[in-house]
């Protein structure tokens, strides 16, 4: 008799165990659905929020560029007198301290795009000192010459840095 019970009871048990188990199952996988939907729904939303801020970044890294080309520079920064290394100073200072300026950007742009950029100004600085260093250099005038002649020979650090920076924004948006 007593195994007539417990048999009648698993046949009751049983379903209702086997029953409450599926329904765990498919309520786990509801809620992880529903947690990498809400994952899915922050990613998006600070995607949103971040992605503007990125396109700053890279915008004001391509003005960085642009400003420290040589042919702008050296429009843009004018000879206070003859020496040659004072004016050598003075470039190189107005490139520092625009990329000083800029320094934050780091955080918003790649790895690759800034290093790419810090080569740039460090390849122009060393274009700067090796145009200051030529022996028919006698005064800023001179430098200043030297230094469109020695870019217009080979194309500029900042060119191909531009290039660079517009291939990542391509390549990211």
């Amino acid at each position: 008799m007593e195994i007539e019970k417990i048999l009648e009871l698993l046949s009751y048990t049983l379903p209702a165990v086997i029953t409450g188990l599926v329904a765990l199952y498919f309520f786990k996988q509801h809620t992880k659905n529903e947690e990498q939907r809400r994952n899915f729904l922050l990613r998006k939303e600070k995607q949103n929020i971040a992605l503007p801020l990125r396109l700053q970044a890279y915008e004001r890294m391509a003005l960085f560029l642009e400003r420290i080309s040589p042919t702008k520079l050296l429009v843009r920064v004018k000879p206070s007198g003859d020496k040659i290394s004072n004016y050598q100073n003075k470039l190189i200072q107005n490139i520092e301290q625009e990329f000083e300026h800029n320094l934050a950007q780091q955080i918003y742009v790649t790895d690759a795009c800034w290093n790419t950029i810090v080569t740039s100004k460090n390849a122009l600085i060393q274009i700067i000192r090796k145009s200051t260093a030529a022996s028919d250099v006698e005064n800023a005038e001179q430098l200043r010459e030297k230094i469109i002649q020695n870019t217009m020979n080979e194309e500029s650090p900042t060119t191909t840095a531009l290039v660079f920076l517009k291939n990542e924004v391509k390549k990211q948006f």
